[in-house]
């Protein structure tokens, strides 16, 4: 307000900062009125999107004038919406998150305020604020002031500031309704997806009235060519920062609230509901599930936008549609390097409460390539910036300028985006190799710890046939033989050692991919690139031409010129050093990738191994066993050759004779197979309890008679 002016301070009770409020002015009676209205409806409003009132603390009450009131506010820290826009980054409009975070808010805001029956007629960007609160950007309604039934007749001169968000009927003089709220709001809109308003934006209220009153019912914008001649649309004009998605219904939002006819502004009711049709449609926006696909082989983002309950593989299928890679080699990565869940819905890749396509969006990678070609393109230039850059010398108005070289700074901000979205989606893909790893490692684990197990069982074993082996050709020549049992136990002894080579081979086909990994993760590649996008440079450039007067005076554009191609060479070398990093990245994943059904065939080996072993130890011990029961055989055929009067007689220390020295499984002479009766028990009944089998085993065994 021109009488108002406006403190914050610390209560002591609750450190709260507020905004104080007071008049420094004398007042007529019709603005005294006006600032007696503003703190009652103050006072009486609660809702997240309109600034609450504050009772104003002991302390302060001395600074008030003229006997009038002070007017506490809660004090938002983040300035207001006319000094987001005022960045030269946000001369072709803020971000898609950040309009639909205003839609959301202001939005809500109006309705509250509708609702409470207040019209508040003076919504532009300076009366709406900014408050961070838990981290988030909440856009708040302020400045009340000249809500509900202001004068009409002394609207031109009460008002202080801007009227290029006026509704028109505000200048004719005629009765209004809520809808003049819509038009302001519309305007807002439009500026904050484009970065100028949309009815020829250079020209006072009163210039541009005449010339827009006549446009279309549906006509969003209205340019003035080089002509004079007047040009509307139905269309946002590019550049903007909106997704292709959001792009038709925010045109059908802004055609319904920048109709010029009050009666028809905003849709009228929705029979049903009762609400207007302007708001029914902004809550569709703002419900609309879209999920951003950023294809790393094009550097295109693709918009999707969901039905309920959509599937994964039915996006996929719209994917390879949009994208011609085929769904089997689609590979979807979330920031964190995640793959989406193909069991859940497409709705996974939406998060609750974040909107807007550069806030999060979803990596495509096409698995059946590990290098992306390219060369990547830049964004398109757009066709103002395209003209200075083939016309460096022609001089052109600064005013022209400033729109031409605002999208300048636009299209080099942007460039930086891209370069960072793409950094993103490589870290995403190295997140990805690393979780990939990670599995590697575990499987590395479990076939080490499998195959400590095995060698540990292979070893002993080994030992056990080596031992057997020994024996074996010290009795041949007057013993036992078997020439199959012999290579059964030999080929077995090679099978061990093939399976600790395989392990050993593919333990250092890991081991050196862990050391591409490191290589990958120390490159400096692997960490975003500097500043090489020119960004500061360009917005000096740009504020410096502001500043320069007059303004009607000329320049060319051979500077900003020069930083416009500066940067597109640093992007293309950037984008050209990142994807060159990302093809490793892609290729090392490839190689683990491949090396999973290897070590899969090798645990399964092992395991199979294990039983081989346990086989083989059980099959052992049965020939021993078999050997065992031959020679047995034998000894028994021997001693029954005796005469058995001849055992009972002798004497009874020949009960403790033994054959220790000689082999169990040798032919021995008879004089020394004279044992006590009772150890031939012993031996037959040790006999009986083994069943002769010299056929199961299929060894071929045969004595050797001498």
């Amino acid at each position: 307000h021109k009488c108002a002016s406006q403190r914050y301070c610390i209560p002591s009770e609750t450190s709260e900062k507020i905004a104080v409020k007071l008049c420094r002015l004398e007042l007529n009676a019709k603005n005294k009125d006006r600032w007696s209205r503003e703190i009652q409806i103050m006072k009486k409003l609660k809702h997240l999107n309109v600034v609450t009132a504050k009772d104003v603390p002991e302390e302060m009450m001395h600074i008030a004038l003229n006997d009038l009131p002070l007017l506490a506010m809660e004090y938002c820290s983040k300035g207001d919406l006319r000094k987001l826009l005022s960045k030269p980054e946000n001369c072709c409009g803020l971000k898609e998150s950040e309009v639909l975070a205003l839609l959301n808010d202001v939005g809500s805001g109006i309705q509250y305020l509708h609702e409470n029956k207040i019209i508040h007629r003076d919504l532009k960007p300076e009366n709406i604020v900014l408050q961070d609160i838990s981290g988030k950007l909440v856009h708040k309604i302020i400045d009340l002031g000249y809500a509900k039934d202001l004068d009409q007749g002394s609207l031109c001169t009460s008002f202080v500031g801007t009227l290029q968000y006026l509704a028109p009927e505000l200048f004719e003089g005629k009765s209004y309704t809520v809808t003049v709220d819509y038009w302001s709001f519309g305007t807002m809109i439009f500026e904050c997806c484009c970065g100028f308003r949309p009815f020829l934006h250079n020209l006072q209220p009163v210039q541009w009235y005449v010339k827009v009153r006549n446009k279309g019912p549906k006509d969003i914008m209205a340019v003035e060519d080089m002509n004079g001649e007047v040009r509307f649309s139905t269309h946002l004009p590019y550049p903007n920062n909106m997704s292709r998605t959001l792009l038709e219904p925010l045109e059908g939002l802004l055609q319904l609230m920048l109709k010029w006819d009050p009666v028809q502004r905003g849709g009228g009711l929705n029979p049903d509901t009762k609400q207007p049709q302007c708001f029914a449609l902004l809550d569709q926006i703002l419900n609309m599930k879209v999920v951003h696909i950023l294809n790393m082989t094009t550097t295109q983002v693709h918009s999707f936008l969901l039905s309920p309950d959509e599937g994964l593989h039915s996006l996929q299928q719209r994917i390879e549609t949009e994208t011609k890679i085929e769904l089997l080699n689609q590979e979807l990565l979330q920031e964190t390097g995640v793959m989406l869940d193909p069991r859940k819905p497409a709705a996974q890749c939406v998060l609750d409460g974040v909107r807007g396509w550069d806030s999060y969006i979803v990596y495509l990678f096409d698995k059946s390539l590990t290098k992306y070609s390219g060369p990547l393109t830049a964004r398109t230039l757009p066709e103002s910036v395209n003209f200075i850059v083939r016309e460096t010398k022609t001089q052109l108005p600064l005013s022209t300028l400033k729109k031409v070289w605002g999208e300048a700074v636009s299209y080099i901000c942007g460039l930086r985006e891209d370069y960072s979205r793409l950094f993103q989606g490589q870290r995403a893909a190295m997140l990805s190799l690393l979780r990939y790893n990670t599995n590697l490692t575990r499987y590395k684990n479990m076939m080490f710890s499998f195959s400590q197990q095995l060698k540990a069982k292979l070893d002993f074993f080994k030992s056990s046939i080596q031992y057997d082996l020994e024996k074996y050709s010290d009795q041949m020549q007057y013993g036992i033989s078997s020439e199959k049992m012999l290579k059964a136990w030999q080929e077995n002894e090679e099978k061990a050692a093939a399976f600790v080579a395989e392990i050993g081979h593919l333990d250092e086909e890991i081991m050196a991919l862990h050391s591409e990994i490191v290589e990958l993760q120390r490159s400096p590649y692997a960490r975003r690139q500097g500043d090489v996008m020119e960004q500061e440079r360009a917005i000096e450039l740009y504020r410096q031409l502001k500043a320069k007067y007059p303004q009607h005076g000329y320049s060319d554009s051979s500077e900003m010129v020069k930083v416009i191609v500066q940067t597109v060479q640093n992007q293309d070398r950037v984008l050209r050093d990142l994807y060159a990093h990302l093809s490793k990245i892609l290729l090392s994943k490839q190689k683990i990738i491949d090396l999973f059904p290897k070590i899969e065939r090798t645990l399964e080996s092992i395991k199979e191994a294990d039983s081989t072993v346990m086989q083989m130890q059980i099959k052992r011990q049965r020939e021993f066993w078999h050997l065992l029961k031959i020679a047995c055989v034998s000894l028994m055929n021997s001693c029954s050759a005796f005469n058995p009067s001849k055992v009972h007689t002798h004497s009874s220390e020949h009960t403790h004779t033994h054959c220790e020295h000689t082999p169990f499984y040798a032919a021995v002479p008879g004089e020394q197979l004279e044992v006590r009766c009772l150890a031939q028990g012993h031996l037959s009944c040790g006999i009986a309890d083994l069943r002769l089998e010299p056929t199961t085993l299929g060894l071929g065994v045969k004595l050797s008679n001498r």
